[in-house]
């Protein structure tokens, strides 16, 4: 390979570090019999009904381009189900586009938004695509703290951080989030909402995992902010489809209409398959996450008293499939470290806090999107681990 080529490349792509998620979860994987608690997507598999839709689809020969911002069909069943489930209104001719996963919708609405000595403002411990995204347009990542708050932005930190960072674009929220499974009521939204008001900042809200929340309703941020608010969402969580790539962005339509720009470049569109098994899901699958729904919240309570009963400390989680435990003091502090020994120790795979940045230190982040016997084999493991390690 000709270096010389390599550095003609662009610097800022140049400097994109592969994401130690997959490092780490490529390892897990050669291991035989390994317990995995890393895997951020349904251990089920997508609902019957949707997978015969997408093999009539097939069979009926619908395998041709459709239109950049994707199948009328396909939008028109979405602004039907947010609406639904929601109360989001988008015109699906306008205010909608069906993108490639929620991580396409995100870099497609970076790449369209951003410019060189922008800022994007990032809660942290988050997960890992977003600082990434925003290097890669030449912006800056500005990440807040929110460890010491529940893994929660306030209203008093946001205010201060907007007012000595006037070059931030984005605030970028995911909730629930993914790595710490933390959500926000309507009054915490409102009351974030209130500090972003009139100000010349796009809230990007990643809400992958709305269907996925336990204990009270998800409010959409679209619904509290909507003239600044982009909404990201889709069915990788929600109906097990996370290899089918399907992921919605909403807005206002002067937006839209701009990263849809970006999105044709990069994809012209997402496949047809996926976008006829999207039309049955949203059409006929209100009620599909619902028994996924229950027995993750019966897997979160298994995990969380068993990591409680160890002494490591967490949140509850209301929503999500995420456990953020700290690690309790006795024992080794240094996160990589910890779940490095414990996978080869123990063949058990739980994912450093640090690798989701700052705020993440001497954190573990369990995925209990895992069979109960793979809880009870995790909790044994870590239990027979921590033995030998306490100080």
């Amino acid at each position: 390979m000709n270096n010389n080529l390599v550095s003609l490349m662009k610097p800022s792509v140049i400097a994109i570090k592969q994401q130690e998620i997959f490092k780490f979860n490529a390892r897990a994987k050669s291991i035989p019999g390994v317990i995995n608690m890393t895997v951020g997507e349904p251990n089920f598999p997508t609902p019957e009904h949707i997978k015969e839709a997408a093999i009539k689809a097939i069979n009926d020969n619908k395998t041709h381009y459709t239109v950049p911002e994707g199948n009328h069909e396909l939008l028109s069943a979405v602004s039907k189900y947010l609406h639904d489930k929601y109360d989001l209104n988008y015109d699906p001719k306008t205010q909608i586009v069906a993108t490639t996963g929620v991580t396409e919708g995100v870099f497609s609405a970076f790449n369209a938004i951003l410019q060189s000595g922008d800022e994007v403002l990032i809660p942290s411990p988050a997960f890992t695509i977003y600082g990434p995204d925003a290097d890669f347009n030449g912006a800056s990542p500005v990440y807040i703290d929110t460890s010491k708050t529940n893994f929660k932005v306030t209203p008093d930190v946001l205010k201060n951080v907007l007012e000595t960072n006037p070059r931030i674009k984005i605030f970028l929220l995911n909730f629930p989030s993914n790595p710490t499974g933390v959500s926000y009521t309507e009054e915490e939204l409102k009351a974030l909402a209130d500090i972003l008001r009139n100000r010349d900042i796009f809230v990007i809200s990643d809400e992958i995992y709305s269907e996925l929340t336990y204990n009270f309703k998800h409010i959409s941020f679209g619904n509290i902010l909507p003239e600044q608010t982009i909404v990201m969402n889709g069915l990788s969580k929600s109906h097990a489809m996370t290899g089918w790539r399907l992921g919605i962005v909403c807005g206002p339509a002067e937006i839209i209409s701009q990263i849809n720009k970006i999105h044709e470049l990069a994809t012209t569109s997402i496949t047809s398959i996926t976008q006829f098994a999207a039309i049955e899901a949203y059409k006929n699958g209100y009620d599909d996450p619902i028994s996924m729904r229950e027995q993750y919240q019966a897997r979160r309570d298994k995990l969380l008293s068993g990591l409680n009963k160890l002494g490591f400390k967490c949140p509850t989680p209301n929503g999500a499939f995420y456990l953020f435990a700290k690690i309790p003091e006795d024992l080794e502090q240094d996160d990589v470290k910890f779940a490095n020994d414990l996978l080869e120790k123990e063949h058990l795979a739980i994912l450093p806090g640090s690798f989701f940045g700052i705020g993440g230190e001497n954190h573990l982040r369990f995925s209990y999107a895992a069979s109960m016997e793979d809880i009870s084999q995790c909790l044994l493991k870590l239990a027979d681990f921590t033995k030998g390690q306490k100080k």
